[in-house]
């Protein structure tokens, strides 16, 4: 009986510290995306040298995510939607390819429903994407 719980409780002690992995990372990463403090105008920025992906750090939303490592084998999307009198909008990623010499970047828009309830306010709608690749870079 002894032999029989021990066995049982070994088992539950290996299967519970398993791991299923899958060898792969994921191709990209949103790091933030906000509804305010983005650019005045719409526009993509490609950030693939170490000194432009350091500037990162400064914004407190990214800080913390960012590691050097990151930094040397990343690239960053900043995706600025541009100035809206309202809230209600957004920016993001649809899709992320990866083809032999690029990576493609879909992005999607989101705006507010015409009759929706929103609030008054100017917006800036941003959205912050680590890339885990150094590959060109195309945003459409």
């Amino acid at each position: 009986m002894k032999k029989v719980i021990s066995v049982l409780v070994i088992f539950v002690l290996v299967s519970c510290g398993a791991k299923k992995t899958t060898g792969s990372t994921a191709l990209y990463e949103v790091l933030t995306e906000q509804s305010d403090g983005g650019g005045n105008i719409k526009f993509f920025e490609i950030l693939t040298e170490p000194n432009e992906i350091k500037m990162l750090q400064n914004d407190p939303h990214l800080a913390s995510k960012m590691k050097q490592a990151d930094i040397n084998n990343s690239n960053y999307v900043i995706l600025n939607m541009g100035e809206k009198n309202t809230g209600g909008y957004s920016i993001g990623v649809e899709s992320v390819e990866e083809t032999d010499k690029n990576i493609i970047i879909t992005v999607k828009e989101k705006s507010p429903a015409p009759d929706a309830m929103v609030m008054q306010v100017v917006t800036y709608p941003y959205t912050v994407v680590k890339v885990h690749s150094k590959k060109e870079i195309i945003v459409k």
